[in-house]
């Protein structure tokens, strides 16, 4: 089998990441289409050997970016198209069917109840969405919750199936070596007790909540913030004002490690952590919050659909946070105050383990390639 994804960018994020790390376990020849930002993902791809190509899309709007997209795809001889991420499905989607392309899935790894990807949910927005949904086989969702989310919206249930995201576990695997180097590099005094949050620094995110918790905290409690992203200097900026700023490490956004594993040096992070926080309100999936479940973390957070929609007792060092700065304080000092627990994977983390989650996707590929072409065209198009 042939397949293409096509995403909207490559730059450092969780539906990037997942799509490196898922294409080094699928038994499938992949190749991969980014309609902008060929950034440090799209790197590690190349790495990986994954012929990457660059479409060199203007904006949303940049209708000529289509027939391009088209002669890609026929080019190809591509079985099954797979797309990822808003405006990839809109255009991918389309092509895919005006190439002669009849197996098509969709991944929808960011819809929230009032946002996906930091866009609103308008009507406009849902209506877009559900039109170019019809033109595929099959839409994914990373958790029962998304899923859950995708048939409200009114796409139908048999077109929707539950893939979630995977983790390496091996990668996550605590090491108390690698926590004192990494400790020492990023210069964490050794009685420091190290809070961690993870992800894009955007407005959605909230982590301006984990600055003005640690206003609330002791002064030997640090925050450790992974990831880049536009609200940077807002946070750092929050935390200078708040008096904080020199217990405020920000990491940027890492290079890949250098076993060329997937993304950023999220591991070895992980490992310098005492515990793990998001304040994000509206998550799809919380693949940071199992990334450190992997690594033995206590995790506090706002909203991890992969944590909830699972049995209390495979994540018992997890805990929901109700409220901001406050409650946040107030449930940091308290896994504190537990004292230290020994680091290792709890039966949620190991749920989510990324060979699973290939398997699962495979089954959705071969009913895809397999099922019979009765969808209908794009209204107007004769296909090919």
């Amino acid at each position: 089998m042939r397949a293409l994804h096509i995403i909207t960018g490559l730059g450092v994020g969780g539906a990037e990441q997942q799509l490196r790390l898922l294409l080094r376990h699928l038994p499938v020849d992949c190749d991969v289409v980014t309609l902008t930002n060929p950034g440090t993902v799209a790197d590690g791809l190349i790495a990986d050997g994954v012929r990457v190509v660059h479409l060199g899309m203007a904006g949303n709007r940049d209708l000529a970016a289509l027939p391009r997209l088209v002669r890609l795809i026929r080019a190809g001889g591509y079985d099954l198209v797979h797309t990822h991420l808003y405006r990839a499905c809109l255009y991918g989607r389309l092509a895919a069917r005006l190439a002669g392309v009849r197996a098509i899935v969709a991944t929808e790894h960011s819809l929230g109840d009032s946002q996906m990807e930091g866009r609103k949910l308008t009507a406009g927005v849902r209506a877009l969405y559900l039109t170019g949904e019809r033109l595929g086989r099959a839409t994914v969702a990373v958790s029962p919750t998304v899923a859950d989310r995708l048939r409200r919206w009114g796409v139908p249930a048999p077109r929707i199936e539950v893939v979630p995201n995977g983790i390496d576990l091996a990668r996550f695997r605590f090491d108390p070596a690698v926590r004192l180097r990494t400790r020492r590099r990023l210069g964490l005094p050794e009685t420091a007790y190290v809070i961690g949050g993870i992800g894009r620094l955007t407005a959605g995110k909230r982590f301006d909540v984990l600055i003005r918790t640690l206003t609330q905290l002791p002064s030997d409690y640090w925050l450790l913030l992974v990831g880049g992203g536009p609200q940077e200097h807002a946070l750092r900026r929050t935390a200078h004002e708040a008096g904080i700023a020199d217990r405020v490490l920000f990491t940027g956004e890492r290079p890949c490690v250098p076993d060329g594993s997937p993304g950023p040096d999220l591991p070895s992070l992980a490992c310098a952590m005492d515990l793990f926080a998001s304040p994000c309100p509206e998550e799809a999936f919380g693949l940071a919050a199992v990334e450190a479940l992997a690594s033995g973390l206590p995790v506090r957070y706002a909203s991890c659909p992969a944590i909830e929609d699972l049995p209390a007792h495979t994540a018992p060092a997890s805990r929901r946070v109700r409220g901001g700065p406050d409650a946040f304080a107030d449930a940091i000092a308290s896994a504190r105050a537990q004292g230290p627990s020994p680091r290792i994977t709890p039966e949620a983390a190991r749920h989510y383990c990324i060979t699973r989650s290939a398997a699962q996707l495979m089954d959705v590929y071969a009913a895809a390639v397999a099922a019979p072409s009765v969808s209908p065209s794009p209204q107007g198009v004769s296909s090919p």
